[in-house]
């Protein structure tokens, strides 16, 4: 898998959460894009001045209502290169961690729905690893999010963190 030549692009970094239960949940969110609907993990950009991590907590509060959470490893990185929703940017480089708990739980986002809605974010909701491999009509971001979760499952986490392609 080559990775694209970035060389005068202007790349937004971002960083999200694989919120994971023990039975293989994952939460996502519903992203309305005016290309189409995009299910994702919960996360977003890095403010200047702060850290992955530290916006890695700001994101999981605002759009998830968790505080404090007990971030892992990052075990993922995403280079999307393409179009970008507000024209800002020329594509974004996500840097993926897990973050394990311990059941489902009823998300309770810090933002309004009207304020999650202006940053395109519109559901979170749910999805258990067989239903998201199952799911050949839906557009996940990465794109092998099921083969992911799937290693990620089964072998744990990897040495290194795993270049996800987009």
């Amino acid at each position: 898998m080559s990775t694209p030549d970035t060389a005068g692009l202007r790349i937004r970094s971002a960083v999200r959460a694989i919120l994971l239960t023990p039975d293989s949940s994952l939460l996502l969110v519903r992203f309305e894009f005016p290309g189409g609907t995009v299910w994702a993990l919960p996360g977003g950009g890095v403010d200047p001045g702060e850290s992955y991590l530290e916006a890695l907590h700001r994101e999981l509060d605002e759009e998830v209502g968790i505080v404090a959470a007990d971030v892992g490893p990052h075990v993922w990185t995403r280079l999307y290169v393409g179009p970008f929703a507000d024209d800002a940017w020329d594509g974004q480089e996500d840097r993926y961690h897990l973050v394990l708990v311990p059941d489902r739980f009823e998300p309770t986002p810090a933002m309004s729905w009207e304020e999650l809605r202006a940053e395109r974010l519109h559901e979170l909701r749910w999805w258990h690893l067989d239903e998201i491999t199952a799911a050949t009509d839906i557009t996940f971001a990465p794109s092998r999010l099921g083969e992911l979760l799937g290693s990620l499952a089964s072998d744990g986490v990897p040495a290194a963190p795993i270049e996800t392609g987009a």
